[in-house]
């Protein structure tokens, strides 16, 4: 389809055509990872989605129809929303005590919060478009005690308009030759913008962390605060049920 990619382990169309018959799974797979496992800051989850409908519709890389895969794709993003609520459900803030970790740092925790005191449950749909966010989104509704049937009606709907609803758009790209030879011609450029801007942040955040920490040691201050902290981190129920502050001011 196109030359090795500058980072062909983050390449969707390298990715995909290493996996051979497993592709789908293994698509499946980075998708339910990111929430369900708490990790894949750096996996190419929504170019992947786009990729993988527009080799289905210029290849049929996967052997199925486009509808079977994106089906397939947003089950995959429920179900590891779904494991990631839980994880904060049963973990609880303890998940977050070590903030200087820089997958779990403080930053990022009270990034996503500041998602959910902005729009609410809603953020649980948000967050499948942003970064980070929809990593730690199902652990914080989870760490929150968001009852699971609210948080589990908003993770179907985010899931199968982010996963069904991307790898619907890769496909439909490929109707039109200019854009799908764009994509195709600049997946690096997409690639090596998406990946390098979040690591860089990820970067930052793990460093800035790193620091602090340095420096509470060297003052003296007591590590068992971190526990408080951490549990300082954990959202207050109430903000599940307010409504989204869609202009920012502040007020619900």
């Amino acid at each position: 389809m196109h030359d090795i990619a500058l980072i062909p382990w983050l390449d969707p169309a390298y990715i995909i055509g290493v996996a051979g018959p497993w592709a789908l799974l293994v698509v499946c797979f980075i998708v339910f990872a990111e929430t369900g496992l708490l990790v894949g800051f750096l996996l190419p989850s929504d170019t992947l989605l786009i990729i993988a409908g527009l080799l289905t519709h210029t290849s049929n890389v996967f052997g199925m129809n486009i509808w079977v895969v994106s089906l397939l794709i947003a089950l995959a993003a429920f179900l590891g929303g779904e494991v990631g609520y839980l994880i904060g459900h049963k973990g609880g803030p303890a998940v977050f005590e070590r903030k200087e970790s820089g997958l779990f740092s403080r930053k990022n925790v009270e990034r996503t919060n500041a998602f959910f005191e902005r729009f609410g449950g809603l953020t649980v749909i948000l967050a499948r478009f942003v970064p980070i966010v929809r990593t730690f989104a199902p652990v914080a509704a989870g760490v929150g005690h968001m009852p699971w049937k609210k948080y589990s009606l908003y993770n179907l709907i985010g899931a199968v308009i982010w996963g069904f609803g991307l790898t619907m758009v890769g496909y439909l790209i490929a109707y039109i030759p200019w854009v799908r030879d764009l994509v195709v011609e600049y997946i690096d450029v997409i690639l090596l913008l998406a990946v390098g801007g979040t690591a860089i942040i990820t970067l930052w955040h793990y460093l800035s962390e790193r620091r602090k920490a340095r420096k509470a040691r060297e003052a003296g201050e007591d590590v068992e605060t971190d526990a408080a902290e951490a549990e300082a981190l954990a959202l207050d129920s109430e903000v599940f049920d307010r409504a989204p502050d869609l202009d920012g001011d502040g007020k619900h």
